[in-house]
């Protein structure tokens, strides 16, 4: 039987980040990190050494204490679950396993039109059933103080990637020729994709995420033309399904500065961008009809508070006055960065952003 979705709660709707998505009107700009919850902690390395990285986002209880974390120490607008982006991929059948010191592989990965067909795509209660459960613990924890939860998957074209190439590249070499080479069965392994993702999504809703997140990380390996070709037609139809949850959707990609219009035009309420465009050209080419996210770069939270400042400074005064800009990095925390120079941002563009005309 099919579960009802239902809306944010009544508190988690009228939170900063909620109305800063929705385009409305808010007291001072939300923040929160991608990675906000993460090695530079030294209570997630703590956690995280009792556990492999699949066993802590299998672990319901794990993956809820790593992700209060930031919101405890940290005094970020909202939590985002701890899971991985590769989460799913096991239960389509491809071994999955994170190396240390050498980031996600996968033993099977795809390089056959056959590989294709072979893939299952299971509901998500069998492949994210941690992250489902510790989304429902998060909330119980964060609903009386109307903190919003963050749900997220990645992209169909980043999975796939991963999945071909069978871990990080520098190149996507592999997974761009199998798609040039093999574009029928490309067609297939993206619209499987898109069918778990999908349900992965609703599902992060239907367990009390208050907004979601599109994570489309190595979308910057393409041109214009083969995003519009390989990439558009899938996202704009999961994105057009999970609108149906009735909450924010975030439309984040990487290097996809030069045709963010493209991006934009997939979905999502809105649109994450990186550091190597500033938010006031986002905002001159598409307008108010889609809310902002971003974008300083990571590697300023290693400076001096001088240069941290200046940055943040920069951000804050690109996004402009109107409605609808969230405070977030251009990508995610990295882990040699203090924690101090974390909280002590969080802690400025709380201030500083709530002091009009400034």
């Amino acid at each position: 039987m099919t579960e009802t979705l239902t809306s944010p709660t009544a508190v988690a709707a009228d939170s900063l980040l909620v109305r800063a998505c929705r385009r409305e009107p808010t007291e001072r700009t939300p923040i929160w990190l991608m990675r906000q919850a993460g090695r530079y902690m030294p209570e997630y390395r703590l956690l995280r050494s009792r556990q492999t990285m699949l066993e802590a986002i299998g672990d319901p209880a794990t993956a809820a204490e790593i992700t209060l974390q930031p919101v405890e120490r940290i005094g970020v607008d909202a939590a985002i679950v701890f899971s991985d982006i590769l989460a799913p991929l096991p239960g389509m059948g491809l071994d999955l396993d994170f190396v240390a010191g050498a980031g996600p592989r996968i033993s099977n990965p795809i390089r056959t039109a056959a590989a294709v067909d072979r893939l299952p795509t299971p509901p998500a209660e069998d492949t994210i059933a941690g992250t489902i459960g510790a989304i429902r613990l998060v909330k119980q924890a964060l609903e009386p103080r109307g903190i919003p939860v963050i749900g997220f998957s990645g992209a169909p074209f980043t999975l796939a990637c991963y999945a071909i190439e069978g871990g990080g590249s520098q190149r996507y070499e592999v997974a761009k020729e199998f798609m040039y080479r093999e574009p029928a069965a490309w067609s297939r392994l993206m619209r499987r994709l898109v069918t778990v993702l999908t349900d992965c999504l609703l599902a992060q809703a239907r367990a009390g995420a208050d907004i979601l997140q599109v994570f489309d990380s190595w979308a910057g390996a393409l041109g214009p033309g083969d995003y519009a070709r390989y990439v558009r037609p899938y996202n704009t139809v999961l994105f057009a399904a999970v609108a149906s949850a009735g909450v924010p959707v975030i439309n984040f990609s990487t290097g996809s500065g030069s045709y963010f219009e493209e991006v934009a035009a997939c979905g999502g309420d809105v649109l994450g961008v990186d550091w190597r465009t500033p938010l006031d050209v986002v905002r001159g080419r598409l307008g108010d009809r889609i809310a902002v996210m971003g974008n300083l770069d990571p590697v300023t939270l290693l400076a001096p508070w001088r240069e941290l400042k200046a940055h943040a400074d920069d951000v804050l005064h690109r996004a402009g006055d109107a409605p609808g800009h969230v405070f977030n990095l251009g990508h995610g925390v990295l882990p040699t960065t203090p924690v101090d120079n974390v909280r002590r941002l969080v802690d400025y563009v709380k201030e500083t952003s709530g002091r009009p005309g400034e």
